[in-house]
This record gives C-alpha cells, structure tokens and sequence, in this order.
C-alpha cells in the first residue's frame, strides 16, 4: 500500500489497470487498497466539475464541464484521479 500511496503523491491520472501494471499487483488489490485509503480518509478522489469563472460554467452547465474548461479530447480517457489528503 506504501508503494500506492507514493504513485498517487506525483498527480498524475491513471486508470486501475495501469496503477496495477505499474506496481505489479492485481487490479483486486488495487481496488482494495484504494477503497481502504478512501474509507480511512488517507486520499480522496477528485471529483471534475465546472470552473465557474468562464463563460461557459456560468451556471447553465449544472454538474457537467464546459468545454472550454476540458482537456483535448474531454475526461473519457483520463482515468480516475485522487489526491492524497493533507489533513491526514
């Protein structure tokens, strides 16, 4: 869990599967570890919403993302993200 923890500390997004390959264990184990560190409070996932300070997020957009505000090609392909929680 260690080692997830510290390939969460770098930000970058990433599927399971690849936080699996890249530590060599199962997509199982990864899941289990995430969903321990969630419950306890060690990471929490990072929920993308509209910015609100551009034109677009000016509050039509409810809960979805303007397109000014997503990356090239939007969020499918980004994988899940979380960051680690400072307060713990």
């Amino acid at each position: 869990m260690h080692r997830l923890i510290e390939l969460l500390k770098d930000g970058r997004s990433r599927s399971i599967q690849m936080m699996a390959s890249e530590l060599d264990i199962s997509v199982a184990q990864v899941t289990r570890d995430i969903e321990f560190l969630e419950r306890t409070g060690m990471i929490k996932r990072i929920e993308f919403s509209m910015c609100g300070s551009c034109s677009g997020c000016s509050g039509e957009t409810q809960k979805k993302t303007c397109p000014g505000c997503m990356p090239d090609g939007g969020f499918k392909n980004m994988g899940v993200m979380w960051e680690i929680n400072k307060d713990n």
